[in-house]
């Protein structure tokens, strides 16, 4: 037997054995080569599965929460997108946590502020607001909103149509660190001191200002919205610079230093033109996606040989577990565009991100 073998295989036990792990138990220690096949493996086996929410089923059962809970009550009416594979933790992928958050018209889910950090994906809106740090911004259907770690911040309703979006936190990573924090602003509402725009036109336009010293891991700016996002990927179409597995893919970065918008959670913006067949790909960061345009289907390898197809329309979600090979695939007569999120940076900064082409 190979040492690579023996390694990934648990020793025999005996009673002579057994009677010593329960002697040492009691000093509150433990064998490691009792577990280590549980600890090393030659690659990564996801608990994460993959998964697609479809909206509109998704919506009618958030809807059903309106007479059962206020949002004053429930502080963020949020049903979470709660993977099987991760039962009973409430996550969508093993290190992040997602949900679909709903304000009605007139509510206001309360200011307050938490060491995780979030992001805002748009589904629904006509003008609902998100305030973040003095600022309040619009939310439109596609818009990328940050909530930055411990900013202060609220949303409002001041229209007469639901507003509902993607919430994506790092929750799990932040409660693994035991660094969770949260405070609650003394009034529903913060006190807004800049204009709406105010960070977009200081740092999203290729400029900052002259005597800028900020040293922050997340961007500046809060909202990405969806309207530049597409006219950049149409920008990028016209040369036609195709990658096999991804279509045309821009990732969401931070003026100020050129790295990821936020520090723990990667975000990026991808067109499939229709016709799309994409070649297999898998890389070790577990991804959320939410549909922005178009339908199609994702194919996904199981570990037991088996593929599992995700078909995915407008407005739906789904997820793509980690070092899972996936390909996507356009159906029907219009392009698609994929928002994700990740926690790529993370993976990154620690030199653990890898990716594999099945071409290569």
């Amino acid at each position: 037997m190979s040492q690579l073998n023996a390694l990934h295989q648990a020793p025999a036990t005996s009673p002579e054995r057994e009677a010593y792990y329960a002697r040492i138990s009691s000093n509150n220690l433990r064998p490691l080569w009792t577990n280590l096949a549980n600890l090393s493996k030659p690659e990564p086996v996801p608990a994460t599965k993959p998964v697609v929410w479809r909206y509109e089923e998704a919506r009618a059962l958030l809807m059903e929460a309106v007479p059962l809970i206020s949002v004053e009550e429930a502080e963020r009416r949020v049903l979470n997108l709660a993977n099987p594979g991760l039962l009973p933790r409430p996550q969508i992928t093993n290190s992040l946590m997602g949900g679909l958050q709903l304000v009605l018209p007139g509510e206001i889910a309360p200011a307050h502020r938490h060491t995780a950090s979030a992001l805002r994906f748009v589904i629904e809106s006509e003008g609902a607001y998100t305030a973040v740090n003095g600022e309040k911004t619009e939310m439109r259907p596609g818009d990328f909103v940050i909530t930055p770690c411990w900013n202060w911040h609220d949303h409002g309703n001041e229209t007469d149509k639901p507003v509902i979006w993607l919430d994506v936190l790092d929750v799990p990573l932040v409660s693994l660190l035991d660094a969770a924090f949260t405070e609650s602003y003394p009034e529903d509402r913060q006190f807004v001191q800049r204009p709406s725009g105010d960070s977009l036109a200081r740092y999203g336009s290729g400029l900052l200002p002259v005597n800028y010293s900020g040293s922050a891991v997340t961007s500046p700016i809060f909202n990405y919205p969806y309207a530049r996002t597409r006219d950049a990927l149409e920008t990028m179409r016209r040369v036609e610079e195709w990658d096999p597995s991804h279509g045309l893919k821009l990732q969401f970065v931070n003026p100020t230093n050129g790295q990821f918008a936020m520090a723990t959670i990667g975000t990026f913006m991808q067109l499939l033109p229709k016709g799309f067949a994409g070649e297999r790909y898998r890389s070790t960061d577990a991804t959320v996606f939410s549909v922005i345009e178009g339908s199609g289907q994702t194919v996904v390898s199981g570990t037991d040989g088996v593929d599992v197809v995700m078909t995915w329309g407008p407005k739906d979600i789904f997820v793509v577990p980690a070092w899972s090979w996936h390909r996507h695939e356009v159906l029907g007569s219009d392009d698609a565009v994929l928002f994700s999120a990740s926690d790529r940076p993370v993976q990154q900064t620690f030199g653990l991100w890898r990716e594999d082409r099945a071409n290569r």
